[in-house]
């Protein structure tokens, strides 16, 4: 066993025995340094989590785990508890888990994004399991009179084996919340784990499956009314005037006005970013009436001239942001960022002196390659329920950032921060899209204005038409070969509408002598934000075809290249800033060859590797394509992954498969474009998804076993398969993709 200090502090748990029945309840916060009042402390959500953790055992030994972090369908609802309850002995199947609200007097970063949650979590998360162990057995030593070193613990039960006395966790409960919270304790040895590496169901598995109330859609209140939006039909445009006259006289129609989201003088924060600032919206009795009503809403448009905002972003920095006006293209997106000209490039890495190198190459190998915008399309479209009185808004829906929106809201409303409730539901999907609360801040706003309860729905129309785009994307890659194939400088320049998605200091910056990476960013009016995996979900796939390219010029087996690269990297390394373990790297792409059976393949199968390192987490794949009917076809994907220590099994491997589908899917078919402003999709009849018969016939996912602490999973198996399928593609036809999507519009796309 490890020791390790509970002094992120003493004074951060709290306990209270006033259960019904007795009973212990233990708080971790790692915020908190004093000791609250009771009243705080009743009030307290039952919480085990990251940077706070909360748990409530009953006489029963029954233990309340509730979570503070959203749930998007990345299963931290069933794994963060997962860590808890190994460190503190119970048995799994007497844990209950529930959704905690938004709490920011106890819990740090109520987030769900950058996959991170497991990551942050995990040290917090033992301590508060092994701190609510301790005491428990400290509860028992005492009552029995024997030394705490011979008391034991095992599945919810305290045992002193000299003795033979045994007790639940539930007798000892109400004795060990009277304790001091020890100065230090011991968490388990990897090798001694009986919960975490198991794989344990969905906590919420058998609701969904039946259909039971979990998400934002589900909402139901007395005197609840809906209200939905009409916005702009192209990026660019405003709101000049609308005729309502024959909507308001539909029946169920309440209400018709126009709603400014934020106001001009409100500083924003970055999770405030947003289409159209201003809108109409429609109040009525039920969701077909105000549908109905919106329909027969007459509006007129004028051109955007641009403008300009505050924003704070997501590091604290303030900033004055500017807004271009004009009616963007795709086409015309697409000869900005491939026109070389009229762009400030800036330099963000340079090792050895690679301009020398280039000049003296014998060969030059250059491509470029693109991506177009993408729409998130979650499963669920946005929603949130409000409900604004004087003395309250009480918020209740899907949202990843409920503690930066808790802020925007109360700047919306002019109301204090503690007379904002917001309650998190189970997300159908986000994949980055509910980030960006705008819609929270509008329900919220609407039910002020309208003194009533709310539910405002947006169409699948109008989130994909208005919605928080992934950015288009552009890179340029140059190698340069002396006269014996030997590579002697790598270059990269990266840029995007409206930014890069440079990792300077990835892979494979730190294997190569002589190294350049450059970016640059061009503004835009079409809003844009984070996408599973950002900036990483376009360059790893470009980065990964260039680099087969590269080593099909030096005539050098895939693998192998990168492998002689991360030797290098591993035993001389180039510069001090390398953000890969380059051992770790290798030892994934060593897992995949022998996983795979590369260079075993059958007549017919063509193969494409890829691998790439991104949120911790290192991750190679292999995809075989088949021709069929002179179709490509995708017959299976094999992935090795390091991400640490795998808390439960199932879900990683559920979580893996996802990342591979939605990256296939974007890769080769999905693309967002724009004609003068306007979307040229708005709903899934020509916005192309990938679909069932198009997905891999079979998928294997394989961990590496390690101790290493665990690592985000959400998003680092989505980018490098584009690079794999690309790869394959190459194999399968004789070409090769430099422009996504590979398979989908042949129209220009920016």
């Amino acid at each position: 066993m490890t020791l390790i200090k509970t002094s992120i502090g003493r004074r951060s748990f709290m306990k209270v025995s006033a259960m019904a029945g007795g009973g212990m309840v233990l708080g971790f916060s790692w915020l908190a340094s004093c000791k609250p009042s009771p009243e705080q402390t009743l009030a307290m959500p039952k919480e085990w989590f990251k940077i706070n953790g909360f748990l409530k055992i009953g006489e029963n030994g029954v233990v309340t785990i509730q979570s503070p972090n959203p749930e998007i369908g990345q299963n931290v609802k069933t794994s963060m508890p997962m860590i808890v309850a190994e460190e503190l002995g119970v048995d799994w199947k007497n844990v209950i888990v529930e959704q905690a609200p938004l709490d920011t007097t106890l819990f740090k970063r109520q987030l769900a994004g950058g996959s991170q949650a497991i990551r942050q979590g995990w040290e917090s998360l033992r301590m508060a399991g092994a701190t609510a162990n301790h005491m428990l057995r400290e509860a028992a030593a005492t009552t029995w009179g024997v030394p705490l070193e011979e008391v034991t613990t095992s599945m919810g039960t305290i045992h002193h084996k000299p003795s033979g006395k045994t007790a639940s966790y539930g007798e000892m409960a109400s004795k060990a919340a009277t304790l001091e919270v020890p100065k230090d304790v011991k968490i388990k040895d990897v090798k001694d784990f009986s919960i975490i590496g198991t794989s344990r169901r969905n906590v919420d598995g058998q609701k969904i499956v039946t259909g039971k109330p979990l998400y934002g859609l589900d909402i139901k209140r007395e005197g609840m009314v809906i209200a939905m939006i009409i916005h702009p039909p192209a990026f660019g445009m405003e709101l000049k005037s609308y005729d309502d006259t024959a909507a308001r006289a539909m029946p169920g129609i309440q209400d018709i006005f126009v709603l400014e989201t934020y106001k001009e003088d409100y500083p924003r924060i970055w999770a405030d970013t947003i289409s159209f600032n201003k809108q109409i919206v429609i109040v009525g009795k039920t969701t077909w009436e105000v549908l109905q009503a919106k329909k027969a809403i007459k509006t007129e448009w004028i051109p955007f001239s641009g403008g300009k905002y505050n924003m704070v972003d997501f590091w604290q920095n303030a900033q004055e942001v500017a807004v271009p006006g004009g009616l963007e293209s795709s086409a015309v997106h697409m000869t900005k960022m491939k026109d070389t000209g009229g762009k400030k490039i800036k330099v963000v890495r340079c090792d050895g002196n690679p301009y020398t190198a280039f000049d003296d190459a014998a060969k030059i190998l250059e491509r470029s390659y693109t991506a177009p915008f993408l729409a998130h399309n979650t499963m669920e479209p946005m929603n949130f329920f409000a409900d604004v009185t004087d003395e309250k808004a009480e918020l209740i829906g899907p949202i990843q950032t409920p503690e930066y929106m808790e802020k925007s809201v109360s700047a919306r409303l002019g109301m204090p921060l503690e007379k904002i409730d917001i309650q998190m539901t189970r997300m159908g999907g986000g994949f980055g899209r509910r980030l960006y609360g705008h819609f929270l801040v509008e329900a919220a706003a609407i039910s002020q204005k309208i003194k009533k309860p709310v539910k405002l729905v947006y169409t699948r129309e109008d989130d994909m038409t208005c919605g928080i785009y992934r950015p288009a994307y552009h890179v340029t890659y140059r190698a340069a070969l002396d006269a014996a194939n030997n590579l002697t400088a790598f270059h990269v320049i990266a840029g995007g509408i409206p930014e890069s998605p440079l990792a300077a200091n990835r892979f494979p910056a730190g294997a190569i002598d002589n190294y350049l990476a450059e970016e640059w960013e061009l503004p835009s009016n079409i809003s844009s934000g984070a996408f599973r995996a950002p900036g990483s979900n376009f360059i790893a796939g470009a980065e990964q075809a260039f680099l087969d390219e590269l080593a099909e010029v030096m005539g050098k087996d895939p693998f192998d290249f990168r492998l002689e690269l991360l030797d290098k990297a591993t035993k001389t390394p180039v510069g001090d800033n390398n953000d890969y373990d380059a051992a770790r790297y290798a030892g994934v792409i060593s897992l995949l060859r022998e996983k795979s059976g590369w260079g075993h393949s059958s007549p017919g199968v063509h193969r494409g590797m890829a691998a790439y390192f991104c949120h911790n987490t290192y991750v190679a794949q292999v995809v075989d394509m088949v021709m069929e009917q002179q179709k490509p076809v995708l017959q299976k994907v094999t992935a090795a992954v390091d991400c640490g220590i795998v808390v439960n099994p199932d879900a990683a491997t559920n979580l893996a498969e996802g990342g591979i589908v939605d990256g296939l899917g974007h890769g080769l078919y999905s693309a967002m474009t724009f004609t003068d402003g306007k979307p040229d999709h708005s709903n899934f009849s020509t916005y192309h998804l990938l679909r069932h018969s198009e997905a891999p016939r079979q998928i294997d996912v394989h961990f590496v076993k390690n101790d290493i602490d665990p690592t985000g999973l959400g998003e680092p198996l989505n980018p490098p398969v584009i690079g794999a399928v690309a790869n394959a593609l190459y194999k399968a036809t004789g070409i090769r993709h430099y422009d996504q999507p590979f398979l989908g519009p042949k129209k220009e796309i920016g």
